[in-house]
């Protein structure tokens, strides 16, 4: 098929009135929904005029509402939250001799190398490792991995839900 001139404003016509592409395949005859997509795009035609099926003549309880899955975050998705935040205050390196109450105990490294150290940011709550270091050390007892519940800490729920 070729696209003349009278197709090209019949196109564009049924276009802007909402009709879908195999639509007005149909009406023009002799072409296909995707030629019908592609002649558009080449127009430069809107992205998706409004078709006659999401016109107002429905009402609110037919129209399809779309929902976010609540099925639970898996655990990766939960830490990855966080880790998007990236508001980590600077590692502080600590020796084990360093350490105290108010620093992070999470070893960087291993003890036999040299540049072994501990993280030595803030701890969170009354854990004894800080924001980042929580979400790697935080493993409920005798759960699934991606079945974490409600024993998740408070901070690590909050960024979960501001992220959602």
């Amino acid at each position: 098929m070729s696209w003349t001139s009278e197709k090209v404003e019949k196109l564009k016509e049924l276009w802007t009135k909402g009709h879908t592409a195999s639509q007005i395949a149909e009406k023009l005859g002799d072409t296909t929904r995707n030629a019908v997509i592609g002649k558009a795009h080449r127009l430069n035609l809107e992205a998706r005029a409004p078709s006659k099926h999401s016109s107002g003549s429905k009402t609110k309880e037919h129209k399809q509402v779309i929902r976010r899955s609540t099925a639970p975050l898996s655990r990766k998705a939960k830490f990855q939250s966080i880790l998007l935040d990236k508001n980590f205050e600077p590692e502080n390196p600590k020796s084990l001799e360093e350490l105290t109450e108010e620093t992070c105990k999470w070893p960087i490294g291993h003890p036999n190398e040299e540049k072994f150290y501990f993280c030595g940011r803030k701890p969170e709550g009354e854990f004894p490792y800080c924001k980042l270091h929580v979400l790697y050390a935080f493993q409920p007892k005798n759960q699934k991995e991606d079945d974490l519940g409600d024993e998740i800490p408070e901070f690590i729920e909050k960024k979960v839900k501001s992220a959602g």
